[in-house]
């Protein structure tokens, strides 16, 4: 960051007083620009015992498979944005059940929300940022070719739960991808 997005004016990277982390602040309206984790939310839409994917259409990893999510917008709640994403990546209406999984990714500042689904109908298509959206049956799931080691993890743990019995909320930390 090199300019104040209030004032326009040069800012620099130090420790505010009162605070414990260097944050751009600056040098002419002293405003601190505090930089914070993205935050992505998705969903495992089902039908059956089928989960609906996604291959992207747009980097990183384009032409790999993942389930539907993106960065929340403003103004929207988790299960809002899951659903928006699933409608904007697959055309798919869901309905959005409970909260399955939060993730850190700390190396590249996001936390991922997934919430389990369920699909309302199979009217889905691709959407924009997808070449092809899919049903899986557990043992068709492309597992070399998904994007994410996030969306890895949590495919493997929601679809062993599954088996066992019902899946319980996670929470974990992802360190940088092996895919």
């Amino acid at each position: 960051m090199k300019y104040c997005s209030h004032c326009s004016n040069e800012v620099t990277l130090r420790i505010p007083e009162g605070d414990t982390l260097p944050r751009y602040v600056c040098l002419h309206c002293q405003l601190i620009h505090y930089q914070n984790p993205k935050m992505v939310v998705g969903c495992i839409p089902e039908w059956e015992d089928r989960i609906l994917l996604c291959r992207r259409a747009i980097e990183p990893h384009r032409g790999k498979w993942t389930l539907p999510a993106g960065f929340m917008e403003n103004n929207e709640t988790l299960p809002q944005g899951a659903a928006r994403e699933t409608l904007e990546e697959a055309n798919a209406r869901v309905e959005i059940l409970d909260l399955y999984a939060a993730y850190s990714l700390p190396h590249i500042s996001q936390v991922y929300l997934l919430f389990r689904a369920k699909l309302l109908d199979l009217d889905f298509s691709p959407g924009i940022e997808s070449l092809e959206v899919k049903l899986f049956e557990e043992r068709d799931i492309p597992w070399n070719e998904i994007a994410f080691q996030v969306i890895r993890t949590s495919l493997e743990r929601f679809l062993l739960e599954r088996r066992t019995g019902a899946p319980v909320f996670h929470t974990g930390k992802i360190d940088r991808s092996p895919i």
